[in-house]
């Protein structure tokens, strides 16, 4: 048998019972013969599906269509959430126009980025960013223990400071700079160069805030909260209390308003806290449904955000005072960080960062989003300072500055 004998095409007789082609009825058929039944007159291809719908805080609504122009080819859709992971590495070889995702740092507009400043390793991820008040030195420490102070005129490494561990959170208050390390808080007094160590936390402090002339670090396994008050002696701060209730440790701790102290487990639990009584007033079970990642008061509200994907704003309702969730935004990314600034009109703007190395700017009460800042790794701290400045540390060992639109003012007004 010849090789045309082999693959002849086999008659296919006329049937009117048989099948109708579901290819002819989209008018896209090209076999002949067809095994299926085609009718007289073609019938005219179906419409394009419709866009699809996209979240109103995330994309707007904008078209799916990508015909070509006559005479040319098409530009590639940009993909404007997503910024090329070539590029961030510097071998993206498609070009701008060709690469259907961003090649910039931002997207948006009222913000831009002023310096990168390099001084961790790049693979250290940055804990902890803090800017006291009044000084001309920024500070920020890392996962590999390492302390950097930047002159925030050069942005200059002006000192360096080894911690002496991992480094899972870091703070000011005052003329004090305090470090959360493995099984212990370590304080620097940057006026005259005291330093002194709080000993009585077990396991990897991640959470440090600072409320009515308490000390509070979270992180201990069994969940418990440690509360040191400033006492005279070479050592001021001394173990005051434990605050008992979390099974998992707390990883983020936010000092509010009315006496009050909110703090996240790893567990999802929240649960506020009387500061004057160091009494727990209230738990929320099921705050989130993984770990509470940040906290942050605004106004009366109180904002949560967890590896969920989802920011939850709480507020004090009924005679009780109790707190419950008023309102969900959900993103498909794990939330971070969060902080507070206000914009050149002074209005609240929230910033928060999520697992895919980007943090949204998001006005408030409305979450209307005005703009999303991008990075080489996940964003662990974020940090407003003066005059709009905003700083932000990557996983990557790297502190970027933005700037807010002129006008912009610290975070400090979000929790009045």
């Amino acid at each position: 048998m010849s090789i045309h004998e082999q693959i002849r095409v086999p008659h296919v007789k006329p049937s009117s019972s048989r099948s109708v082609c579901r290819f002819w009825q989209q008018g896209i058929c090209n076999r002949n013969p067809c095994k299926f039944a085609h009718g007289g007159e073609l019938p005219p291809r179906p419409p394009p599906p419709p866009p699809r719908s996209s979240h109103v805080y995330l994309r707007g609504s904008r078209s799916e269509s990508q015909s070509k122009p006559v005479g040319g080819s098409a530009a590639p859709k940009k993909h404007e959430e997503k910024v090329c992971r070539d590029w961030k590495s510097g071998n993206c070889s498609r070009g701008d126009d060709k690469c259907r995702f961003l090649h910039s740092w931002s997207r948006g507009e009222g913000f831009s980025m002023l310096a990168r400043l390099e001084g961790h390793s790049n693979t250290a991820v940055v804990s902890g960013i803090a800017l006291p008040s009044g000084s001309d030195k920024l500070f920020t420490g890392s996962s590999d223990g390492v302390v950097q102070a930047w002159d925030c005129t050069s942005g200059k490494i002006v000192g360096t400071l080894n911690a002496g561990g991992k480094i899972g959170c870091l703070i000011t208050e005052g003329e004090w700079l305090f470090v959360g390390l493995p099984n212990v808080v370590k304080a620097w007094n940057l006026q005259t160069g005291v330093d002194c160590s709080l000993t009585g936390p077990t396991g990897q402090v991640y959470a440090l805030e600072v409320g009515m002339g308490f000390l509070f670090a979270g992180g201990s396994p069994d969940g418990v909260i440690l509360a040191t008050g400033e006492q005279q002696g070479s050592n001021p701060f001394q173990p005051a209390a434990a605050l008992n209730g979390h099974t998992s440790a707390v990883i983020s701790i936010e000092v509010g308003g009315g006496g009050k102290l909110f703090s996240g487990s790893m567990d999802g639990t929240i649960k506020v806290w009387d500061i004057k009584t160091l009494q727990c007033i209230q738990t929320i079970e099921k705050g989130h449904d993984s770990a509470v990642m940040s906290l942050l008061c605004y106004s009366d509200f109180l904002l949560s955000c967890s590896l969920d994907q989802k920011i939850k704003v709480w507020a004090a309702t009924g005679e009780d005072g109790r707190f419950e969730a008023v309102y969900t935004h959900e993103e498909g990314h794990g939330a971070i960080s969060m902080c507070g600034v206000e914009d050149m009109d002074g209005k609240p703007v929230l910033l928060c960062s999520w697992n895919d190395d980007s943090v949204g700017l998001y006005e408030l009460p409305s979450f209307a989003e005005k703009g999303r800042m991008y990075a080489k790794g996940e964003v662990r701290s974020i940090k407003g300072g003066p005059g709009g400045l905003v700083f932000t540390g990557d996983a990557t060992g790297l502190v970027t500055v933005w700037k807010l639109a002129a006008g912009a003012t610290s975070g400090a007004a979000m929790a009045e």
